[in-house]
């Protein structure tokens, strides 16, 4: 006992441990020695002891020699002034910092493991494209190789078609210049006997006609008549020495020979990630693995909402696309494809997409006037001005039913507030439904009226006070504004044959504070 008060007391870091009777002595009944069949402490291994205290077991761990220690060596060893803890911890500790260095080299296995698949693939795919650049380059060669033989084709027309017209024009001379020799001929052989001719009287009769004759057929043959009219040349130069040189400087442009490119295949929708939040939709698409075709982009196209035709929303390279501004309670079809420089490729299959069936939104601070002040993450709306000023919702309607309450908050000096709805050029500076952009009620402590154009329009008894609550109910499907008060429906539609985009719009003065509620049950 005094061995333990002195040595483990239980105090500090001692103060949660649990002490246990010590193990048998080797020998006793029992015990772990010769005669006994059981085991020493920890029940299977004796603990160790410390290497300079041999009967001591090690208890503490020193943090400074980052080794365990027994108590000893902390009472009259060089470890009584070292930073000391306990060993159980430090053991917790070690053990956490091996399992968390473990996970890491287990994290470096297991991409290791995924790198060889990578390269084995990489290996199939460089076996795949070796085939395909030879092939490529064969077709190529085989192609340079007929585009010459076609072009010899040619010229040797060329050479028969030019050999063709010399010869025939050499013969048309030959003929020309025999038939022209041949009569030439005659006309001398009947000269030579006329001239043989005794009787004057005879030779005269006739001399002046051959005369003329033979100088007329002297004339025929005029200057260049006995020349060829083409020489045997042919005036035909080849130039070769530019193809040779491109033929022997024929090489790959940076080592890439054009492989033929296909379309690209269909994308894969991620339908884990496809999802709808109000009145917004949002798409994920990736292209199948292993897919040597490459894409330049992708178009998505979504259909109407009412199963009518398809259009294009989106044309570009991102894979990932959120469309807003749909129609609530509405069931959207969307499908992509890819495309790149040979085409584009076919479509995915077709996911459906549900969007809200009622609308949640708040004010937007984005189209606020400068002087509304919005607090309750945008949900509550006052004004530091004693002016009327404009603030419209973040959500759009164009079809469907839509409800919304706007509660009083704070109603002081009997204020106009305007509640409705505007498109989003409306004027922010004046009270709602002063301009031909916005239909609104505005309600004082005791009436309510409706205003469009500012005119003013179906005076109905019924204000509202601090704690009323004002609802707006648009019916796009029957093209009219509702408006209510506490619950009490103010007078019929307030406005018919509305159509086009709308948004909630709330017109008030600094003397107003009220809380948008969206979200609900049409009444």
């Amino acid at each position: 006992a005094a061995c333990q008060l002195r040595c483990h007391p239980a105090r500090g870091p001692f103060a949660k441990h649990r002490l246990a009777p010590p193990p048998a002595h080797p020998g006793a009944p029992g015990g772990g020695g010769d005669g006994g069949g059981g085991k020493g402490a920890g029940g299977g291994r004796k603990l160790p002891t410390c290497a300079e205290h041999d009967l001591e077991n090690y208890s503490m761990y020193c943090v400074s020699c980052r080794s365990p220690v027994c108590y000893q060596c902390l009472e009259e060893g060089k470890h009584s002034k070292h930073d000391v803890k306990a060993l159980g911890a430090m053991w917790k500790q070690h053990k956490a910092q091996l399992s968390q260095a473990l996970n890491g080299v287990s994290d470096k296995a297991k991409e290791a493991k995924e790198f060889l698949v990578q390269l084995k693939n990489l290996l199939q795919q460089i076996q795949e494209n070796g085939l395909d650049y030879e092939a490529c380059l064969v077709a190529q060669c085989d192609a340079l190789v007929d585009a010459l033989t076609r072009q010899k084709a040619k010229l040797l027309t060329k050479v028969t078609k030019e050999r063709e017209h010399k010869l025939k024009v050499v013969w048309d001379q030959i003929n020309h210049c025999t038939l022209k020799l041949r009569q030439s001929t005659g006309l001398m052989e009947y000269c030579l006997e006329v001239i043989k001719e005794n009787d004057p009287s005879g030779f005269l009769q006739i001399s002046d006609a051959l005369i003329k004759r033979v100088q007329v057929s002297q004339e025929q043959w005029v200057k260049g008549a006995l020349e060829p009219k083409v020489s045997a040349e042919f005036d035909l130069t080849l130039d070769s020495e530019p193809l040779l040189q491109s033929i022997h400087q024929l090489d790959f442009i940076q080592m890439k020979c054009r492989v033929p490119v296909s379309v690209p295949p269909v994308p894969l929708l991620q339908l884990e990630k496809c999802c709808t939040r109000n009145n917004s939709v949002t798409l994920a698409w990736r292209m199948p693995p292993l897919s040597h075709n490459p894409v330049e982009g992708y178009i998505l196209e979504l259909d109407d909402g009412d199963g009518g035709q398809f259009r294009e929303v989106y044309v570009g390279k991102e894979t990932l696309c959120t469309i807003d501004g749909l129609h609530f309670n509405s069931t959207y079809n969307a499908r992509v494809k890819a495309f790149n420089s040979s085409g584009v490729g076919p479509y995915s299959k077709t996911v459906i997409l549900q969007t809200s069936d009622v609308a949640w939104f708040t004010f937007d601070p984005s189209s606020a006037h400068r002087d509304i002040v919005l607090s309750n993450d945008n949900q509550t709306a006052t004004c530091n001005s004693y002016d009327d000023r404009v603030v419209l919702g973040t959500a759009a309607f164009s079809k469907g039913v839509h409800y919304w309450e706007l509660h009083v908050d704070r109603y002081d000096n009997h204020p106009d507030p305007a509640f409705g709805i505007a498109r989003i050029n409306v004027v922010k500076d004046m009270m709602l439904g002063k301009d031909d952009k916005a239909w609104a009620m505005y309600v004082d402590n005791n009436r309510s009226w409706f205003m469009h154009c500012n005119s003013h329009t179906n005076r109905t008894e019924g204000g509202v006070s601090k704690g009323a609550t004002v609802g707006v109910l648009l019916d796009l499907n029957k093209h009219n504004l509702t408006f209510y008060i506490n619950g009490q429906q103010q007078g019929p539609p307030a406005f018919e044959n509305i159509e086009g985009v709308f948004m909630p719009a709330l017109s008030l003065n600094r003397n107003v504070q009220v809380t948008l509620h969206t979200g609900l049950e049409v009444p």
